[in-house]
């Protein structure tokens, strides 16, 4: 058996995001990662990285040796990117296309096992590249900081720098539950994805667990994919082809004795019994029972993350991705809940407050298309809320801490709400 290798100058000891994504990457400790030096005695390296810029400011970790490999993973779906990021790696790219020479001023990051230990054994990458037939493949991965909501994803390219997936890695309780919930939404759309209006979204390549990680190989994007503007009006056609599964309208259902209420109520109770904000939160479901109970609705799926910046058009079709909240029985028109509550909140900075006014405003604009008048609007817009903020919940006790943009904040907002 092999013992593990001394870590002080491994990148995995650090606190910082190289630290956080390269142990997520390479949690065998018997795996070495080197920076700037030579692999330890008895190891053969098996992969080296440029760290760009460097260990103390990484921003991405580019494969070496395979320079087209090594362009793409800068390059590919760079139009979808702020115009920063795009500008940086268009740089970098440039650079990559020319070999290790045009990478030489950036440190490099060895990867290297002992010898006579497979490489499939303790290498993630190794593995992917049996899950995906046997093609050898060089991943890239971006460093973002630590944070407990966010999973590293690793590009996955062939030497000629085709595109070949994205692995996310669920590495705690809460991104493991994010990436099995993707996995299963888009094995579920393989059903509907060409029917009418509805997105398009990436297909499911692989599932597999590793080193008490759940890992999902999500299909490229189209190469030729564009972005959709941030103030793109809402798609409401593709928004009921979503919630309807493509299939035809449903008989609306009053919210009492409805699943999604069912469920509120069930999550709330636990959260009360975890404590933080959860008496609250009980409070919350039973007085939007009391308002809305007898209020019917539509109910159908939703994307759960319905936003400007995870849609795109190719071929004149909408193109989604990130479906890791995706799931069944929520009012239609959660998703336009969710698009106005985000650009609020997220774009413009609004405190949930005023993001929550943007939701009402949203839904009363453009509801009607949803077959939702005046009280099924409200029902909508007072439903959404508390599940955002049952959301903030269940990231939390799987371990991702407290969104402090939505809690206790979002409480607060619910309660005026049901007083008003």
């Amino acid at each position: 058996m092999t013992a593990p290798v001394d870590a002080t100058a491994d990148p995995r000891s650090r606190t910082d995001g190289l630290g956080w994504v390269s142990r997520a990457v390479f949690p065998d400790r018997r795996v070495a990662l080197t920076v700037g030096g030579d692999p330890p005695v008895g190891h053969r390296a098996v992969a080296h990285y440029a760290v760009v810029p460097s260990p103390a400011r990484a921003r991405f970790l580019v494969p070496l040796g395979a320079p087209r490999a090594a362009a793409a993973s800068l390059l590919a779906y760079n139009a979808l990117r702020p115009p920063k990021v795009r500008a940086l790696r268009a740089a970098v790219g440039g650079l990559a296309r020319i070999g290790a020479v045009g990478l030489a001023p950036f440190p490099t990051l060895t990867v290297s096992v002992p010898a006579g230990v497979p490489a499939a054994e303790v290498l993630l990458t190794e593995r992917l590249t049996d899950a995906l037939g046997g093609t050898p493949l060089l991943a890239a991965f971006g460093v973002r900081p630590p944070d407990p909501n966010h999973k590293p994803t690793l590009q996955l390219f062939s030497a000629d720098g085709r595109p070949l997936g994205y692995a996310k890695i669920g590495w705690n309780d809460a991104t493991r539950a994010l990436v099995t919930a993707e996995a299963a939404a888009l094995r579920a759309l393989r059903t509907v994805a060409g029917a009418a209006d509805h997105p398009v979204p990436p297909g499911l390549l692989a599932e597999l667990t590793w080193a008490d990680q759940v890992v999902a190989v999500i299909e490229p994007l189209p190469p030729a994919v564009r972005g959709i503007p941030v103030d793109d009006p809402p798609r409401i056609a593709a928004l009921l082809a979503v919630a309807r599964r493509g299939g035809p309208a449903t008989p609306p259902r009053p919210l009492a004795g409805s699943a999604f209420l069912a469920r509120a109520t069930a999550q709330a109770q636990r959260a009360a019994d975890g404590g933080v904000g959860g008496a609250r939160a009980v409070d919350a479901v039973q007085a939007l029972a009391r308002r809305h109970g007898g209020t019917a609705v539509e109910f159908g799926h939703w994307h759960g993350d319905w936003v400007p910046w995870n849609l795109g058009e190719h071929a004149g079709r909408l193109v989604a991705w990130d479906w890791e909240h995706s799931g069944p029985d929520v009012p239609v028109g959660f998703d336009l809940a969710h698009d106005a509550f985000q650009r609020a909140l997220v774009l413009r900075g609004d405190p949930a407050t005023v993001a929550a006014g943007a939701v009402d405003a949203y839904l009363d604009r453009h509801g009607d298309r949803l077959g939702l008048g005046p009280a099924q609007r409200r029902l909508v817009a007072d439903s959404y809320l508390v599940e955002m903020w049952l959301r903030t919940w269940r990231l939390a006790d799987a371990g991702a801490g407290w969104n402090a943009a939505l809690h206790p904040a979002l409480l607060d907002v619910i309660e005026k709400r049901h007083s008003g």
